[in-house]
């Protein structure tokens, strides 16, 4: 008998499964143990790729926890693509539905960040815009301005304070997080992704652009905390206007 594509799937990530009708030995018989190996391979290597994915959550919660979530992640949440770089994409939303990890209310956000990191690294090469464009345009043109921003370029803001959190548990001597809202950019001038702190108004501004409104729109949608100046500094300093017009 012909085992189903959606059979076996679901065998593979389900211990208590039995082996799927049609996995046998050459001798005819259920191939029980061998199913097994395989499917203990398989969990193992999407727990690896969880971990090697999210180093600050796994810190956070402790190796042992973090396997034993990622065992329950992996069944929840299989892999939709063979290209394992892109694996876990779900994880912020399954921790904020997940039980024993409630109490930690940045982990999410964490795990966007992380998340963030890791599509900025692999993000499309874009040549960057030429600044100068930008301030030799008339102040009354500026507003109607639009930026392409670079793919790698990324937001994440939350109630909690995520970039101290962040670099207190990938740097040595980082200061200690005080409780605060706190919002970051990501950007990648070269090969490595770069995390920078700005405010929720400066997140609310890239995300604009990022979406192709003007800088007038944009500016709209944030609030007055918002210091466009440092925004566009930050932005073509570190090469994410790829396109001015």
């Amino acid at each position: 008998m012909t085992v189903t594509q959606s059979a076996f799937k679901a065998a593979v990530l389900d211990p208590a499964a039995t082996v799927p009708t049609g996995i046998v030995n050459p001798d005819g018989a259920a191939a029980s143990k061998r199913f097994d190996v395989y499917r203990n391979n398989v969990a193992v290597s999407l727990s690896d790729a969880l971990e090697s994915a999210f180093p600050v959550v796994r810190k956070l919660v402790g190796d042992e926890f973090f396997r034993a979530m990622a065992g329950v992640y992996l069944r929840k949440h299989p892999p939709k693509t063979p290209l394992m770089m892109f694996y876990g994409d779900a994880m912020p939303q399954f921790l904020r539905r997940f039980e024993p990890t409630k109490s930690i209310g940045y982990l999410p956000a964490i795990a966007r960040i992380e998340l963030a990191m890791r599509h900025a690294y692999h993000a499309k090469d874009v040549a960057p815009a030429d600044a100068q464009a930008l301030t030799t345009l008339a102040s009354d043109a500026l507003m109607s301005t639009k930026l392409s921003i670079a793919p790698a370029t990324q937001t994440v803001t939350s109630d909690f304070p995520i970039h101290a959190i962040y670099l207190a548990n990938t740097q040595a001597d980082a200061p200690k997080p005080v409780m605060q809202p706190q919002a970051v950019v990501i950007t990648r001038a070269g090969f490595d992704p770069q995390i920078h702190l700005v405010n929720a108004a400066a997140a609310t501004c890239i995300e604009a652009l990022k979406k192709g409104q003007s800088l007038g729109q944009a500016i709209a949608t944030a609030d007055d905390t918002l210091d466009l100046g440092t925004v566009l500094g930050l932005l073509l300093a570190q090469g994410a206007v790829t396109e001015i017009y």
